[in-house]
């Protein structure tokens, strides 16, 4: 048995818990002792983290080599065409190597919760949101995979690792917590324990 905290984590939060220049943490939100984060997400994105007091279940989600998926709503500059749009499907050579194939596709705006601050955007800007799955997660790796095709990301939300949503954790600075059973079953609520968030 293992125990995972979902976390929103909301924009301009480190992904770690400590920081000597005052910026806010993950010791924000999880007050918990002997939990880590499995894998990071970016200082300017937003999103599901999963932290873990389970060193082979850290290891599992944020290891490659296990090929978790990992979704992300991307709003990017201007609309993809199709030939761009397969290209990331198929791989695109970054300067740290070829990409692994995505998913990926336009889709509706989620009309998801207002960042602050906003992003910054003229009125005749045109953005689209696109839903893009990778297997693996290398540093900023969709920002460079949508600048790479000519459309610039301006905000970034991971949705899910996994088989684990945002949507147990729908607001920024949502926590839940759970307990997994190792190694394959799939993860129960424990709702006997509840992580709370400091005030």
């Amino acid at each position: 048995m293992a125990e995972l905290i979902l976390l929103n984590k909301p924009f301009h939060v480190l992904c770690q818990f400590t920081d000597n220049s005052g910026r806010r943490t993950l010791a924000d939100f999880v007050t918990t002792p002997e939990f880590y984060p499995a894998g990071r997400l970016d200082y300017d994105s937003e999103g599901l983290v999963l932290l873990t007091d389970s060193g082979t279940l850290q290891a599992r989600i944020a290891d490659p080599g296990h090929k978790m998926p990992k979704t992300y709503l991307v709003q990017v500059e201007g609309v993809p065409d199709d030939e761009s749009l397969s290209k990331l499907a198929q791989g695109v050579v970054l300067n740290d190597g070829p990409t692994r194939p995505a998913k990926v596709a336009i889709t509706d705006d989620p009309q998801l919760w207002p960042r602050n601050p906003p992003v910054r955007q003229r009125n005749n800007d045109v953005t689209s949101w696109l839903k893009i799955e990778i297997s693996e997660g290398r540093n900023r790796q969709v920002r460079r995979m949508t600048a790479h095709i000519g459309h610039p990301t301006l905000r970034l939300i991971r949705q899910s690792i996994g088989p684990w949503d945002i949507g147990l954790v729908p607001e920024p600075g949502d926590i839940h917590r759970l307990t997994v059973n190792m190694p394959s079953a799939p993860p129960r609520s424990n709702k006997r324990r509840p992580v709370r968030k400091r005030r």
